[in-house]
């Protein structure tokens, strides 16, 4: 590992540790994390995703995302919001996602509460109207924080709305994610690409 916490791939391209090694988290580092993420249907899926990941790892998501997306009828927003338990009960008996009872709910939960926020402009616009007015420049991992006073008022104020697993380290991860923050280390490839910070 270089001084500035990237790993030089074989290709010349800079990467931190976790997207250097195996070619599915390349990939998604690569084309996917930290670009804008805007509509309903994507920032839901992603708050999904994210709470399906808590005490888990990404890689586990991000292999099991196809079948996560067959199993939630691509994530629609109201389709979920309209399961039933039988629907619970078919998500409890497939293998190919997280089979968690609790954030199987959750996800239709938040669709629920996602349809409700309509009224207000949209998840889009909600979620993203807590993006802070900088962004971290870190030059390590451990320099990357794991929530900030942003995504603990963004996790607030979505638990008011009634979503669950939305806990401030979670919606920090979000917003990593979806662009609201680059926390792309300093020398990495990807700083800068989102268009979101420049």
């Amino acid at each position: 590992m270089q001084a500035s916490g990237v790993v030089i791939g074989g290709d010349g391209l800079a990467r931190p540790a976790w997207a250097a090694a195996d070619p599915l988290l390349r990939e998604y580092y690569d084309t996917e994390w930290g670009m804008p993420v805007r509509g309903e249907q994507g920032v839901y899926e992603r708050i999904c995703l994210e709470g399906f990941q808590a005490g888990l790892s990404w890689a586990t998501i991000l292999r099991k995302r196809p079948a996560f997306r067959r199993a939630f009828r691509g994530f629609g927003v109201d389709t979920v919001a309209g399961f039933t338990g039988e629907d619970v009960e078919r998500l409890m008996q497939d293998a190919g996602i997280v089979r968690n009872r609790a954030k199987i709910k959750a996800a239709i939960t938040n669709a629920q509460a996602t349809a409700a926020l309509r009224a207000e402009g949209g998840l889009s616009d909600f979620v993203w109207s807590f993006q802070p007015a900088a962004t971290p420049a870190p030059r390590t991992f451990e320099e990357i924080p794991t929530s900030t006073p942003e995504s603990a008022a963004l996790s607030a104020a979505l638990r008011r709305r009634g979503f669950a697993f939305v806990g401030p380290t979670t919606m920090f991860a979000l917003m990593e994610a979806i662009g609201m923050v680059d926390t792309h280390l300093v020398g990495s490839h990807r700083r800068g690409s989102s268009g979101v910070w420049v």
